[in-house]
């Protein structure tokens, strides 16, 4: 969820290469009808969008899946401080833009490495 589309774009075209599958929202709000609707394995949120910012989307998402795999991710001038407030209210990883395309599917990886994990300590 992201609403520029060149950072839209970036996250679409460097996930489709690596084989993910992405589904795209301009904010919060239309990322969490997407998730009704067509439920995936993982949300990348800008903190700073309209229609319900970031941090709202990140606690809303959290309510409804405690262990749903987000990375949070802005470029903001206090972007290291929400960062950090992000990562606290649930955020499983962050990401400071600009970042590179290696950064990201780490990130990427990271997450569903540490969703593996749960899953397989729960059986």
């Amino acid at each position: 969820m992201d609403d520029e589309a060149d950072t839209r774009i970036f996250l679409e075209d460097v996930l489709l290469a690596a084989g993910y599958e992405v589904v795209l929202a301009r904010d919060g709000a239309e990322g969490m009808l997407r998730y009704e609707s067509e439920p995936t394995d993982l949300a990348l949120i800008d903190l700073f969008m309209p229609n319900r910012e970031g941090l709202e989307t990140i606690k809303e998402l959290r309510k409804r899946a405690p262990d749903f795999p987000i990375i949070a991710i802005s470029g903001d001038s206090l972007a290291d401080c929400l960062l950090q407030v992000a990562r606290k209210i649930g955020a499983n990883e962050i990401l400071q833009k600009p970042f590179s395309p290696d950064e990201l599917l780490a990130s990427v990886k990271k997450c569903f490495r540490a969703v593996a994990r749960k899953r397989h300590h729960r059986h």
